[in-house]
């Protein structure tokens, strides 16, 4: 007869297997409870660089206490109680035998300096995740008032953080990354960005003349390889001086062979002779969009080098700066787009020629007066 399951058992089995930097964190802490006066040999580690929180209140209960004697640590185990006794309250599941399992586990107690910077590898590989998840979190959270400014800022805030991990990993060769990132930029396409690319489109065709004042916009910002085509097209015809108009661009249009795909020629007249508003305002949607986009996808990929733990430290630092790099260009000029144009400049005064000296500006002299 089979025995009823019970609902409430533990099923230890199905637990994943502890990552390789929860023994490092055993190994550091059992050699810190044999050698207290070793915790002066890792003073830049934190606590809250453990993965296990428990590890984390152990750890700072050590930093508190007070340096036992070498002399009579080794034979009384007063301090393991202090620290035991402060450690507690913030990991109540923490027991004596567990701290004399963190002892026996430890290999070599003078290995510490090496098993803190193990802490310090994975602390900051999850840092650097973390700060990616947010990076692609803003770019798709709506309720920005300004999205492209807080994508940015965020962008911002992940390259100081790699700035200052920089300074605590050494390099070495083989830097580069060998993860897999799949592309994702064909997934920021959608029926209100085809939208707005298509009123961009008819709109600059009304206003040829203020496509001179948008250079910041360029091809590849468009979702569609037919917009970014017309794009070229219009862009062309207005830097040639040549008329602007939607059979001037169909005209245009097959000669660069955009219409060898058997498009229609009387959907694309009427594609552009829809304008509405300017093409000001649809072109930095366009871009912000494509900013949005391409951070997204910058997160993205490095998210995917610190998920991956075959990356060292500096090869996760060299293959996200590489990717917040790709962002610097489209930064430079959503920015162009958004500063304020410049003033006209104050009309010059008179040319003055070498025949003469030049006239007089100055008041008349008290002399002259009388």
């Amino acid at each position: 007869m089979s025995q009823p399951t019970d609902p409430y058992e533990d099923h230890l089995d199905d637990l994943p297997p502890a990552r390789p930097v929860h023994y490092a964190e055993q190994a550091l802490l059992g050699a810190l409870l044999l050698d207290p006066h070793r915790l002066t040999e890792i003073s830049d580690l934190d606590a809250d660089q453990f993965g296990n929180h428990a590890h984390g209140a152990l750890f700072q209960a050590m930093r508190t206490a007070p340096l036992p004697n070498p002399e009579d640590h080794r034979s009384d185990p007063a301090w393991l109680n202090t620290v035991l006794d402060a450690a507690r309250p913030h990991a109540p599941g923490l027991t004596a035998s567990y701290l004399h399992t963190l002892i026996q586990v430890c290999p070599w107690p003078k290995h510490a300096p090496t098993y803190a910077r193990m802490v310090q590898a994975d602390h900051a590989r999850r840092t650097v995740l973390i700060h990616a998840e947010r990076l692609v979190q803003t770019t798709t959270d709506t309720t920005l008032p300004n999205p492209a400014a807080t994508t940015l800022a965020q962008a911002d805030t992940l390259g100081q953080f790699l700035d200052t991990l920089a300074g605590r990993f050494a390099s070495h060769p083989g830097s580069l990354p060998r993860t897999e990132v799949p592309a994702t930029r064909a997934g920021q396409r959608g029926e209100e960005a085809i939208d707005e690319e298509r009123l961009l489109l008819a709109t600059a065709t009304a206003h040829p003349a203020e496509l001179k004042d948008m250079r910041w916009l360029q091809p590849d910002d468009f979702t569609l390889p037919l917009h970014a085509g017309l794009w070229q097209c219009l862009s062309a015809l207005v830097h040639n001086g040549e008329p602007v108009d939607a059979i001037t661009i169909l005209w245009e249009a097959q000669h660069r062979g955009l219409l060898a795909d058997g498009l229609d020629p009387r959907h694309l007249i009427d594609l552009l002779s829809t304008p509405v508003g300017s093409p000001e305002y649809w072109g930095e949607r366009v871009l912000q969009r494509a900013l949005l986009g391409r951070a997204s996808d910058v997160g993205t990929r490095i998210a995917a080098y610190a998920q991956d733990p075959a990356n060292t430290p500096h090869q996760l630092i060299t293959g996200s700066r590489r990717a917040l790099a790709d962002l610097t260009a489209l930064r430079t000029r959503w920015t162009r787009s958004a500063s304020p144009p410049r003033a006209p400049r104050a009309p010059r005064g008179p040319a003055v020629t070498r025949a003469g000296p030049p006239p007089r500006t100055t008041a008349p002299s008290a002399r002259a007066l009388r």
